[in-house]
């Protein structure tokens, strides 16, 4: 068995990742800004190097990998992605899985610099969470188009991260999505948390666990249904692969 690093290692190995990771991002976002002329793929497939680098580069800086079961789901042309959400990882991660691929987030992250400037040009659906009824709207009219394009459609559902054993209220804007659309909802687990804390600075090295699910049909069913499907297996699976329990 390998010996466990220091903690003098873990904040080396962890500085040496966030300095990749902040100056990756100022680089990229301003020269992603050259690319506006150019057509979507062209600007999706430069901006998508930033997030292929930095999962690269976390792997050999803190040594964090991560173990997919469920891949062969995937093999669908394309859908609403329903992701549980407790860290920055999976926002890399997701879209080096589904491509080309649309995020629904807060519109007050496009505010953000760099991040922001990114963002915008691989046109998110960015949502007013204080709109109610019209977010849910937006999200339906967005999304669909997006669809019909083609992309993927990620969304976490719990609206926020959410600490390694806490299972947070899922939305229904994306089951109305999927209502609306008729697209197959892939459900996907993970304890990337565990790993990689919000708001945490240390990554400890170890496997992420991820599960993807079969996609869930959508053709017929109500909102409420949807949803529920997905809660149910994202939340069963999660039983299955957290070790840590949430804090008190």
């Amino acid at each position: 068995m390998a010996a466990q690093p220091s903690k003098i290692e873990l904040v080396a190995r962890s500085a040496a990742f966030w300095l990749v990771f902040f100056s990756s991002t100022l680089i990229m976002a301003v020269l992603a800004l050259f690319t506006f002329p150019f057509p979507f793929r062209v600007r999706h497939g430069f901006i998508s190097q930033w997030s292929r680098l930095n999962l690269w580069w976390l792997e050999k800086s803190c040594r964090l990998r991560w173990n997919i079961e469920g891949l062969e789901n995937v093999d669908v042309p394309n859908g609403i992605v329903f992701a549980k959400h407790q860290s920055t990882w999976e926002t890399l991660f997701l879209q080096q899985l589904f491509k080309p691929e649309t995020w629904v987030l807060k519109k007050e992250l496009l505010k953000i610099p760099f991040f922001g400037w990114g963002a915008r040009l691989v046109e998110p659906i960015a949502l007013d969470r204080g709109a109610g009824r019209r977010a849910v709207e937006q999200l339906i009219e967005q999304g669909r188009d997006r669809l019909q394009k083609g992309r993927w459609v990620i969304i976490f559902p719990e609206g926020t991260r959410m600490p390694p054993g806490v299972h947070g209220r899922y939305r229904i804007g994306g089951a109305a999505l999927a209502e609306a659309t008729g697209y197959p909802v892939i459900p996907i687990a993970h304890n990337a948390g565990e790993y990689w804390p919000r708001r945490g600075f240390i990554k400890k090295p170890g496997v992420i666990q991820v599960r993807i699910g079969k996609p869930i049909h959508t053709k017929g069913k109500k909102a409420q249904q949807i949803l529920k499907e997905a809660e149910d297996w994202i939340e069963a699976r999660m039983q299955e692969i957290t070790t840590l329990k949430p804090a008190t």
